[in-house]
């Protein structure tokens, strides 16, 4: 963004409208100055990701466990829409293997959103996560109204929030640090989400809107960029390789043969949050 002069010694950055709308890098660049995203923050998420990926494990299992609790979002593990009210005899648990499948990209997803933020392929894929939900860039559409989206994100904020502030060794400015960046990362991909939602510069819109991502999930130009190469794969709904290698995924029962899910922990190591405490 260029500086112009609009009075004697107060520069004012140049914001250019149409490209806020059409260039990914300069949104991007216009949310890090207006939040101040820094490169301490990225060091903060560098030197912390111990910590944070200690949490992932439970913050999946409480984000399912609520996402679970209500019919219209738990409709839409079934019917791919928010907005399909069709009555249902019965709803999926944390144990379907379809919900199973889903921690594990949640998890995945999690760990990257917590990363080195560096790169602009970090931002891309944040970008192609908002686009992915709201019925575009999938092989099977997937529509989740972005009422649903909003508080899912503040959700987890919460959780990293009280989990952080909660760890009993770190000094009080590391969770400052920590909880800023994060919250920082995750409103900036709210941003990334509602972009794909509002109708704010549709003037400007040529009708191919999300062409350039045409990668299986967790994909972004053909490079993995969530979960870990594996000689063991599995097909998501959406044709997407899901490796085994990592996040809770389904083991057989000798004994019957049918299939059971590795745990993974449902008690957060740092929090006394009473969501995170309670039995699964």
């Amino acid at each position: 963004m260029d500086s112009i002069h609009l009075e004697k010694d107060r520069p004012v950055k140049h914001v250019g409208r149409k490209e806020l709308y059409t260039q990914l890098e300069t949104r991007v660049s216009y949310l890090h100055d207006f939040l101040d995203f820094n490169s301490g923050d990225i060091e903060a998420l560098t030197t912390g990701s111990k910590y944070i990926k200690a949490l992932i494990p439970a913050v999946v299992n409480i984000v399912y466990k609520k996402l679970l609790e209500t019919d219209i979002t738990a409709r839409a593990f079934h019917t791919r829409n928010t907005a399909d009210e069709r009555p249902l005899e019965e709803f999926m648990n944390e144990e379907s293997p379809q919900i199973l499948r889903r921690k594990m990209f949640l998890r995945w997803y999690l760990t990257r959103l917590c990363s080195d933020p560096s790169s602009m392929e970090f931002w891309k894929y944040l970008d192609k996560v908002g686009l992915m939900h709201c019925g575009k860039g999938r092989l099977h559409a997937l529509n989740i109204e972005y009422v649903h989206i909003g508080v899912c994100l503040g959700f987890i904020q919460d959780i990293f929030t009280e989990a952080l502030l909660s760890h009993p060794r770190l000094p009080l400015q590391r969770k400052i640090a920590l909880v800023r960046a994060i919250g920082k990362i995750i409103w900036i991909q709210n941003d990334l989400f509602a972009k794909w939602y509002v109708r704010d510069g549709e003037e400007y819109a040529d009708g191919n809107e999300g062409d350039e991502y045409e990668d299986k999930e967790g994909y972004v130009d053909g490079k993995k960029v969530i979960g870990e190469s594996s000689s063991s794969h599995s097909s998501d709904d959406d044709g997407s390789s899901v490796s085994s290698s990592d996040g809770p995924v389904p083991s057989a029962n000798p004994s019957t043969g049918a299939k059971s899910a590795i745990p993974i922990p449902s008690v957060c190591p740092f929090s006394g949050h009473k969501e995170i405490n309670a039995s699964s």
